[in-house]
């Protein structure tokens, strides 16, 4: 199973891009039933399920490291552990922490991936910044090179109706 994820808090302005992805991608597009797609929210522990399950996995968040806002991060599992003693992401629980369980429990993917996007803004509200929202066409082609390379069709509703 591919397991496509979007985390993030939709009432904190940029820390609410990858829920947002993940809303856009399942309103404009067709996945084959092999690609579970999840809006994991803030979520940590409800999560463990569907990575557990998952062989591999590509995860959308805002990723605050440091770079100018709308940099564009692609980061591997191991990658993410490393960094996982500075502040991940922004999420009360971190996403980093149900990394290392899934490592803790033996849990390895045949691919992981996560996709962030550094942030202008994580103060209350509900658009993203500008800056963030003009990274999103990158963001979406990343994601659909990704799983094209994975083997996953997708098809445009825009298209089908």
């Amino acid at each position: 199973m591919i397991l496509l994820l979007g985390l993030g808090n939709v009432l904190l302005s940029d820390e609410g891009l990858g829920v947002r992805v993940i809303e856009e991608l399942g309103r404009d597009y067709e996945f084959p039933e092999e690609v579970n797609i999840i809006d994991g929210g803030t979520g940590a522990f409800f999560l463990l399920p569907y990575l557990e399950q998952a062989v591999k996995v590509l995860v959308i968040d805002a990723v605050k490291m440091g770079k100018s806002p709308g940099s564009i991060y692609e980061l591997t599992f191991e990658e993410c552990l490393l960094l996982s003693k500075e502040k991940l992401s922004l999420h009360e629980i971190s996403f980093s922490d149900l990394l290392f369980l899934l490592r803790l429990r033996g849990k390895t993917f045949d691919d992981f991936v996560l996709l962030g996007v550094e942030p202008a803004n994580i103060e209350p509200g509900d658009t993203l910044s500008e800056e963030v929202k003009m990274a999103l066409p990158k963001v979406i082609e990343r994601i659909f090179c990704k799983l094209k390379a994975w083997g996953v069709n997708i098809r445009s509703r825009k298209l089908i109706h």
